[in-house]
């Protein structure tokens, strides 16, 4: 038996993120369940294999985003994605360009200190 090929990165997949789409793909199949329809009739509506949408309900990480994309449209939440990097939303770059934006000022502050002592000498 031949084991399929596994991407590097799914293998390194954080263990919060692979929880995190084991959520959401359990997420999915109970939006399926309360609007009452079947594995075969999500697939035909989503293009896909019944295997597929049952890979998706269990969080599998190397479904497609676009497979993603397509489920939370059938449950009208595909409205979220264009804000899941967008750049104001993105602590980690805010608090880099905060730390940036305060050592420039520190930076500016010193050399204003230094060019104040010098003139003072050159009075002086």
């Amino acid at each position: 038996m031949c084991m399929p090929k596994t991407a590097r990165a799914l293998l390194q997949l954080p263990p919060a993120t692979a929880a995190a789409l084991e959520k959401l793909g359990a997420d999915l199949a109970v939006a399926r369940l309360r609007r009452k329809e079947s594995l075969k009739t999500w697939a035909k509506r989503m293009g896909v294999s019944v295997p597929t949408v049952q890979r998706l309900e269990a969080g599998d990480p190397a479904v497609g985003i676009g497979i993603v994309a397509t489920a939370l449209w059938l449950i009208q939440r595909d409205g979220e994605l264009k804000n899941l990097a967008a750049p104001e939303h993105d602590q980690g770059a805010i608090e880099m360009d905060v730390r940036e934006a305060l050592e420039l000022g520190r930076s500016r502050a010193r050399a204003s200190a230094e060019a104040r002592v010098r003139k003072s000498q050159a009075k002086g």
